[in-house]
């Protein structure tokens, strides 16, 4: 896939086209190839925006008592 023509897989999160180390120290050479194999530019491919509306970073929830939260509060919606 071509990361510069690429569009969004239906759950409105396009793929990556550049990259943050989120804190660690800087050691990334300026020509990654995004379209590698080895480097995963589209984590969320092949999910759906519902699933992308899960907080999982709740380090007092279990990932299925996420998902049942989330599925809860959808209800009641």
């Amino acid at each position: 896939m071509d990361t510069k023509t690429a569009k969004t897989a239906g759950n409105g999160i396009a793929p990556a086209t550049d990259i943050d180390t989120a804190g660690a120290p800087q050691q990334i050479v300026p020509d990654v190839d995004m379209d590698h194999p080895a480097v995963d530019n589209d984590p969320r491919a092949g999910t759906t925006v519902e699933q992308n509306r899960i907080d999982f970073n709740d380090p007092t929830l279990e990932g299925h008592e996420a998902v049942e939260r989330n599925l809860q509060v959808a209800a009641k919606a």
